[in-house]
This record gives structure tokens, C-alpha cells and sequence, in this order.
């Protein structure tokens, strides 16, 4: 288990990262407005995964089809691309040549970073170097990670810590940040990953609230404006995430005011991206959906 004089030492060497870098973990910054909105690319997952339309297309889609800003991409549809300068810089290409900001990748199937076996552990943290070093190439400011661990609750807390700290370690070498979502598991408690934020205790480490992931548990759903209230301190963006709509075009299980003003309420500024996961709307129609309703919460803030 992560001793303090552990601590003391990984303490040390992120001290060193981050006074290397020149970047303060700035979170990455609309052109005009407090808040810019973004499309999370796991919007358009079943239409990439019938090979309907393909990474690359997503700039232009997201930029022709729904008019946002930033783009928000997930590596499942680029997953050995990591390394790939030449596809790496077709990508940036197109992004530039809508006028789009990349904002970050979401990373997923990289390994547990809060895994009991430090094997394991270290496998993760090194599997998502390669991730932290496309996303500067990409421009972006962060990627998205996951703080599963397994165990009880301050174990996995200690864990999770350790990962993300490493991981935030590198970054802090790139310039680029690493936040966490909400995502499941004791990650979707906001007590427990606010705690996690807290014992990491780096400025390039933080969080990515989703409005909708709050399911601890089959039988456990977390308050999701108590945790979106606790994780929007840590913020480095902020994710909309909607299912279904009423006939007035609010989204049926958040109530999308009370949520926003609890954005609008904290410190963060930045990019609020389209999360769209509904199955009565197509994915085109929810994503349009979901940013006629942040526009219409978030009139004088864009």
C-alpha cells in the first residue's frame, strides 16, 4: 500500500513535472463567453460503430450538422491511431480547417488505474502516455480517464489516487491535463471521487462531471446535483449528458436548470459538451436537442 514516504517521493517528481511545464492547466477557453458547447463523439457511437461514418468525418459533422465549437473525441474509434502522426495530423487538419477546437480524448480500455496489483496498475498508467501525447498533438488540453479500482471504499480512494496521480505526472510534462468522469462504480459516488481529488492534490488533475452517471451500483444511484455539486470544484469540462426529451424539449430525468445553475454558480469556464445516449430520438435529432436546451439555459453565458 502507497506509504507516506511514497508520498513524499511522487510528491516530489510531480513537483518537478509541473514546474517543467509552462502551462498552468488552464481549462481550454471559449473564443467568446464564459461557456462554449462541444460534442462529446459518443454521441454519434452507433452510428461509428456500424461504420456508418468514421473518425474523421466527426469534425465535419460536428461542425456542418450541429454547429459546436469543440470536439470531444473517444479513442474506442481511433484506437491504434495513438501513435500515428500521419492520422494524427489528417485529423488535426480537419478540425483546423472547420475552425474547431479539439477539447480532449475520452479514454477507455486502457487498463484499471486504481487496481490492487501494482503490475497492473503501472500497465495502465503506462498505457495512457501514448494517449496524453495525441492529445498535445491534437492540441487538445486533456483526456478523460477512469478511476475504477476494486476493494472497500478508502482502499479504493488510495488506489485510484496513486493511478491518477502518475498519469497527472506525465501530463504535467505535456502540458496537458487528466480528468476524471463520473463513470460508474464508486467513481459515480461524488463524496468518493472529490476525496480521490483531494489526496491526488495535483493542479493538472481534476474532473469531468456528467450530468447523467450516477448509477453506483444496480440498486445504488447517487443524488446527481449533490454530486455534480461536489465534483464541479475540480471541473476541466463538463459534459451534458441527456436521454430523452418532453414535448417542450426538456430532458425527462435532469432537470436541466437546476443543473446548470449549478455550473453557472461554481468557478468553471469552459466547454460544455453534447452527451447524447437516447433511443427514441435518432442521434442526429438528440444532439440537436440537447444544445437547443443549453442554449436556451445558458442565454447570456455563450
Amino acid at each position: 500500500m502507497f506509504t507516506r514516504r511514497d508520498f513524499l517521493r511522487t510528491a516530489s517528481v510531480a513537483g518537478a513535472a509541473i514546474a517543467a511545464s509552462d502551462l498552468s492547466f488552464a481549462m481550454a477557453a471559449p473564443e467568446k463567453g464564459r461557456f462554449a458547447i462541444s460534442l462529446a463523439e459518443w454521441s454519434l457511437h452507433k452510428a461509428l460503430f456500424a461504420k456508418q461514418i468514421t473518425n474523421l468525418d466527426f469534425p465535419r459533422l460536428a461542425k456542418e450538422e450541429y454547429g459546436v465549437t469543440g470536439l470531444e473525441y473517444v479513442n474506442q474509434f481511433f484506437k491504434d491511431k495513438a501513435k500515428d502522426t500521419a492520422y494524427l495530423s489528417d485529423l488535426k487538419k480537419r478540425a483546423e480547417g472547420y475552425g474547431l477546437k479539439n477539447v480532449l480524448i475520452m479514454i477507455d480500455g486502457e487498463g484499471m488505474l486504481g487496481a490492487p496489483d501494482q503490475a497492473e496498475r503501472t500497465r495502465a498508467v503506462e498505457n495512457h502516455k501514448p494517449w496524453i501525447d495525441a492529445a498535445k498533438f491534437l492540441g487538445c488540453h486533456a483526456i478523460r480517464v477512469n478511476a475504477a479500482s476494486r476493494g472497500e471504499y478508502a482502499e479504493q480512494q488510495k488506489l485510484a489516487a496513486d493511478g491518477l496521480r502518475r498519469v497527472g505526472e506525465y501530463g504535467a510534462t505535456q502540458g496537458i491535463s487528466v480528468i476524471v468522469e463520473n463513470h460508474g462504480g464508486l467513481s459515480s459516488n461524488g463524496q468518493w471521487l472529490s476525496g480521490v481529488m483531494k489526496l491526488v492534490g495535483l493542479p493538472g488533475v481534476g474532473t469531468l462531471p456528467d450530468f447523467g452517471n450516477f448509477r453506483v451500483s444496480k440498486d445504488e444511484e447517487y443524488d446527481r446535483y449533490k454530486g455534480v455539486s461536489e465534483l464541479i470544484p475540480y471541473a476541466k469540462g463538463v459534459s451534458a449528458k441527456t436521454h430523452d426529451f418532453d414535448a417542450q424539449g426538456n430532458e425527462t430525468h435532469t432537470d436541466y436548470k437546476k443543473m446548470l445553475d449549478i455550473v453557472i454558480a461554481s468557478k468553471y469556464r469552459g466547454f460544455i459538451g453534447i452527451e447524447y445516449e437516447g433511443s427514441v430520438l435518432s442521434e442526429p435529432d438528440g444532439i440537436k436537442a440537447t444544445k437547443a436546451l443549453l442554449e436556451r439555459h445558458l442565454q447570456g453565458y455563450l
